[in-house]
């Protein structure tokens, strides 16, 4: 056994076991902290494949972000897991049963494409290059109008999720900068001179004759 393959042995091992614990977890921080090491082993499993690319991006898109963001709304919350798992037992040998299914389903899909045999030898030119700088001259020459329609997608999503933040809601507070710029001192502050209420007492000479 060579040494990469010890390590992906593992690292897929860490993997699965921080996979489960996801799932099994009985405190919602520690689930997400799980699953930023289940986005480690799986990026260190990539970069043994030689997908540096792909090991880069999940660290800094998910764990560098998405993961984190998860991590400070699961905090905030504080979400009660004990109450979202009631009835977890009874309804776990049919969850298993569709889990098993699932798999064995995915491994029929998959287990063709990896009987490859021997990998064809790489050029000169993509082993001067690197993998990353290739990957970028694929997409931006084979694919690069299925990745200007996935932008335009990614762009979409961005403008109505930004439409449905700004709907007016009645049990929501917003403030109107129009208003706010053109506000004026008169508006806010006013000046009442107010008549007291109780006449002050009058003076009394001090003890020992006048001052």
């Amino acid at each position: 056994m060579t040494t990469t393959t010890a390590l992906f042995y593992a690292f897929s091992a860490v993997l699965l076991f921080a996979a489960f614990r996801v799932v099994t977890a009985r405190s919602a921080v520690a689930a997400v902290l799980y699953l930023v090491l289940a986005f480690f082993s799986a990026a260190c499993v990539w970069m043994l494949l030689r997908a540096e690319f792909l090991a880069i991006a999940l660290v800094l898109v998910y764990v560098g972000a998405v993961m984190v963001l998860f991590l400070f709304v699961v905090m905030m919350l504080d979400i009660n897991v004990g109450e979202l798992r009631e009835g977890f037992w009874r309804h776990f040998p049919l969850a298993a049963l569709i889990g098993v299914v699932i798999a064995l389903e995915m491994s029929a899909v998959l287990l063709g494409g990896f009987d490859l045999g021997e990998a064809p030898p790489a050029s000169a030119a993509a082993l001067k290059l690197g993998n990353t700088k290739m990957l970028g001259i694929e997409m931006y020459t084979t694919y690069v109008y299925p990745l200007q329609i996935a932008a335009v997608l990614l762009l979409v999503a961005i403008i109505a999720a930004i439409a449905l933040t700004l709907r007016k809601r009645k049990d929501s507070k917003f403030l109107n900068p129009s208003q706010q710029v053109r506000v004026r001192k008169a508006d806010r502050l006013r000046v009442v001179k107010l008549a007291p209420t109780m006449e002050a007492p009058p003076a009394t000479p001090p003890a020992g004759g006048t001052p």
